[in-house]
């Protein structure tokens, strides 16, 4: 039985390895996320960064968006996910994000922090960070 290959927390741009670092930060949206009532009633600022491991498949001469992960499209794909009604974790949110991510072939590994910055007076922010990886190369 043979393994199935696994890359390892390769968030980075990698000469050797042919990958690339696409990368969102700071993207802040409105979504309907959270196990309280107050927080069911309406929606509430959450701050999402990205970053993912992408294989290159050009050589740096092709002037091509489609031979490219465009971050454009990242971020449209995640107002939607944000914007999908309610969820009870931001947990839920990181994952479906990763997910989308990695329908994209390109894309070996997707490492996403959702935060919530306005939960509590003494801190900054709170949040999760997951990282999820292509199980085939």
């Amino acid at each position: 039985m043979t393994e199935t290959p696994i890359i390892r927390s390769a968030v980075y741009a990698d000469a050797l390895k042919k990958t690339r670092h696409v990368f969102v930060r700071g993207l802040q949206v409105e979504a309907r996320v959270g196990i309280y009532e107050h927080e069911k009633q309406q929606a509430q600022r959450l701050i999402v960064s990205v970053d993912l491991t992408v294989r290159e498949e050009r050589d740096g001469n092709e002037d091509q968006l489609e031979k490219v992960v465009c971050y454009e499209t990242v971020v449209k794909r995640i107002k939607a996910i944000c914007s999908h009604g309610h969820v009870n974790l931001i947990e839920t949110i990181a994952e479906r994000i990763a997910e989308d991510c990695l329908e994209d072939w390109r894309v070996l590994a997707a490492r996403v922090c959702v935060e919530k910055p306005d939960v509590f007076d003494d801190c900054e922010t709170v949040g999760i960070e997951i990282e999820r990886l292509r199980a085939k190369i």
